[in-house]
């Protein structure tokens, strides 16, 4: 499967240092935004080690084999037991951080990653940075929010309207650094040749509409330039956050194969890998 990839990352019109990191490993078919909180130098320092920890669990996993892997039952794919792991280490990693330097505390990263094979896509996330897919003229956001609004949203308490314009709007119900354990959403989709997915932190999404999105993604212009057009329009519109954006394209040798575990090509799966917590996450803020 080809895949073409170009992701970058931005300060921002009104902070004064990048608590975002993100990664591009095309030979693996991996990609990861982070978005890190708890100011100062604690939301770089959560955010890179979560993308660094991420990807060091996927080589070593690679390397070790299949019988070394977490299994979390057959409802999952391989790609996704791996994936899955890998979050679960960083927020690990994230954790330990915080307990060797208290003046870490309280620091903390939502994230965003995919892993690419024949065919599929699989992708997790934690808190609200996002996943879309455009396909055929069409955008779909793969990923729901865990943060306060969305969840207010979604039982009908605020539209989205109101949940954009929130004071409350940065509060995260889920992130890596918040407890021992992590929730963390996981979907596979079937891929198809041309398809775009977009990762991206909070910072591009709470400046740019959806529409905006499809509007870039539906032009004839390179993926290395409709991602800077999507951070200069995120700043454009006021740049309160940190931007970062990775757009990959699947390539003419994509193909529809069958994914492993029989799963129809054409059925998306998405699944919540539930820990038991010992405590609850706690409702960080990124402000």
């Amino acid at each position: 499967m080809g895949l073409t990839a170009f992701g970058l990352t931005d300060v921002g019109r009104k902070r004064r240092h990048n608590e975002d990191a993100y990664l591009l490993d095309v030979e693996r078919g991996l990609f990861v935004v982070a978005d890190g909180m708890g100011g100062h130098a604690a939301g770089e320092v959560a955010s890179r080690i979560t993308v660094e920890s991420i990807q060091e669990s996927i080589v070593s996993s690679e390397e070790e084999g299949e019988s070394s892997w977490p299994y979390t039952g057959g409802r999952v794919s391989p790609e996704g037991n791996r994936l899955t792991a890998a979050v679960e280490r960083a927020n690990e990693r994230v954790m330990k951080a915080v307990q060797n330097r208290p003046e870490l505390k309280g620091m903390g990263t939502t994230v965003v990653a995919a892993l690419f094979d024949a065919g599929r896509a699989t992708l997790v996330h934690v808190g609200d940075s996002r996943a879309y897919l455009f396909r055929e003229g069409a955008l779909r956001r793969l990923t729901d929010d865990h943060s306060w609004v969305q969840e207010q949203v979604n039982a009908g308490i605020l539209s989205e309207d109101e949940a954009k314009a929130h004071p409350l709007k940065n509060v995260v119900t889920r992130a890596l650094g918040g407890a021992p354990h992590v929730s963390v959403d996981l979907i596979e989709v079937p891929t198809r040749p041309s398809d775009v997915f977009l990762l991206c932190s909070d910072g591009l999404t709470g400046m740019v509409t959806d529409e905006e999105i499809l509007e870039h993604l539906k032009g004839s212009e390179s993926i290395d330039k409709t991602a800077h057009q999507l951070v200069e329009l995120a700043n454009e519109h006021g740049g309160v956050d940190n931007i970062t954006a990775i757009l990959v394209v699947v390539g003419g040798n994509g193909g529809q194969k069958a994914p492993a575990g029989g799963r129809d090509p054409g059925e998306d799966t998405a699944i919540t890998i539930e820990e038991p917590a010992k405590e609850p996450p706690g409702e960080p803020s990124k402000d």
